[in-house]
């Protein structure tokens, strides 16, 4: 790879990076963290893997899919966007039967035990 074509690597990491915090603070604000698995700059596809609160909290589909539509419109050099919570077997953040991670909690709700079960829902 040539230096060119690593600056411009780098430079377009560093755009989808703050792309994805300045748009989505919620989602460190809650315990979670999202980062590029892979990016093919001929293709045009880049990878998000959210990860920390995310696996399992209930509104990470809206999220997947607020990335996905936004992120190809705001940067040209992106024509798809693959985000995954890894917290099932399924990819671009399908939550298919037998998904792993905690189920989400909602305000005032507590689990049997009387353990809170992670951060709530942003709004």
């Amino acid at each position: 790879m040539s230096t060119e074509t690593a600056d411009a690597e780098n430079d377009l990491r560093e755009r989808i990076t703050n792309f994805l915090r300045r748009n989505f603070p919620q989602i460190q604000m809650h315990g979670g963290n999202a980062a590029i698995s892979h990016l093919d700059m001929e293709t045009g596809e880049v990878h998000i893997q959210l990860g920390g609160a995310c696996s399992g909290c209930g509104i990470s589909p809206m999220t997947i899919q607020a990335i996905k539509s936004r992120m190809v419109k705001e940067i040209p050099e992106i024509e798809t966007v693959h985000a995954d919570t890894g917290a099932s077997g399924g990819a671009d953040g399908d939550l298919g039967g037998t998904g792993g991670g905690m189920s989400p909690s909602f305000p005032g709700e507590t689990s049997d035990d009387g353990d809170d079960e992670g951060p709530q829902a942003p709004f």
